[in-house]
């Protein structure tokens, strides 16, 4: 895992990445996993000016960066915005707890073993009046699960989509509420207005002890909530709602995801009153169950593991799969005092 941090305006920041990079040779449009079509390139021109009219500061990294590289802005966009909306699309499990003692949120990301090696964890440090944030993330740019400096923490699981409009992909929206929101009940009122192009569900957790999962989709948003008896949210690459359960493409390989889904359940059902950090990360090692007892050699492994724990103010990661690997903590990202 590549560890990289940021500073500046968006702009500078893209720029002086990209700049490094091509400076060592290496190129990101050459490591993209599928290609680059024209279906790809028009479905980014129509989602263009939503970004211009919402997150213009993103358009601005992206320049950033193309001009680092030497290569054009509109072949990111292109990776990028249609990132989770058109596969592939990476298949990870999120839960959240909050009981009388902690405030817990973890995230296993499982993904092809062939590009672990791309993968990053990144520290951003704004100039802007953007919130300063932590996290990670199989591509660059976009972000598949992070807390940002007041303590608001977020992860996705992708879901394949049965249809698809010009919208924020999944990276770039988890990115977005990380950098304007500090609460829980502003990334579900950010996200209920917005255009969403993929599928997919947010894992969300702040310091007050709020969480919830939105399942989210181009033709529907839905918030699940935490109760007084069962103080835990949990996702995986499903929707479970009623009402969008039918805006999911169940004929696809998602990686076990019922069964990553039913370990977490009946494991928080059972513990979320009692859970702290040492439990938390023995659900995420799949200490209860199947949840990344993946067999490396098709291909498939968990990448990374994250746990935030919020009201302790401390980041645990595995880089790597959890079941093999122990976590350590990440004392470099400095917090707002809550």
């Amino acid at each position: 895992m590549y560890h990289v941090h940021f500073r500046g305006t968006h702009y500078q920041m893209g720029y002086h990445w990209g700049a490094a990079l091509a400076k060592r040779g290496h190129f990101l449009l050459a490591h993209i996993p599928f290609e680059i079509t024209p279906d790809r390139i028009a479905f980014a021109e129509a989602c263009l000016p939503i970004y211009q009219r919402y997150f213009p500061e993103i358009l601005e990294e992206i320049q950033g960066l193309a001009s680092g590289q030497n290569c054009k802005a509109a072949l990111l966009q292109a990776v990028l915005f249609s990132m989770y909306a058109m596969p592939p699309a990476c298949n990870c499990s999120c839960f959240a707890v909050s009981n009388r003692t902690h405030i817990l949120f973890g995230r296993n990301s499982d993904f092809l073993t062939a590009l672990e090696r791309l993968n990053m964890n990144v520290i951003y440090r704004f100039s802007s009046a953007s919130y300063d944030f932590t996290g990670n993330t199989t591509a660059f740019l976009e972000m598949e699960d992070g807390i940002n400096a007041h303590g608001l923490a977020i992860g996705l699981t992708a879901v394949s989509p049965t249809s698809i409009k010009a919208g924020f992909s999944a990276g770039l929206l988890l990115r977005f509420c990380l950098e304007k929101c500090r609460r829980t009940a502003e990334v579900i009122q950010l996200i209920k207005r917005l255009p969403i192009a993929s599928a997919q569900t947010f894992t969300i957790a702040d310091t007050s002890g709020e969480i919830a999962v939105i399942e989210s989709c181009a033709d529907g948003c839905v918030v699940l909530s935490s109760t007084t008896q069962q103080p835990f949210v949990c996702a995986t690459n499903l929707f479970c709602s009623p009402e969008l359960s039918a805006q999911q493409n169940l004929e696809v390989d998602n990686w076990q995801a019922q069964t990553r889904y039913d370990t977490l359940s009946r494991t928080l059902s059972a513990d979320a009153k009692e859970f702290d950090v040492q439990r938390a990360q023995q659900l995420l090692a799949g200490e209860n169950g199947f949840l990344c007892q993946y067999d490396r050699s098709t291909g498939k492994d968990t990448v990374w593991s994250v746990l935030y724990d919020l009201n302790g103010q401390a980041i645990y990661r595995v880089e790597g799969n959890p079941n093999r690997c122990k976590f350590c903590r990440d004392e470099r990202f400095s917090f707002t005092t809550f």
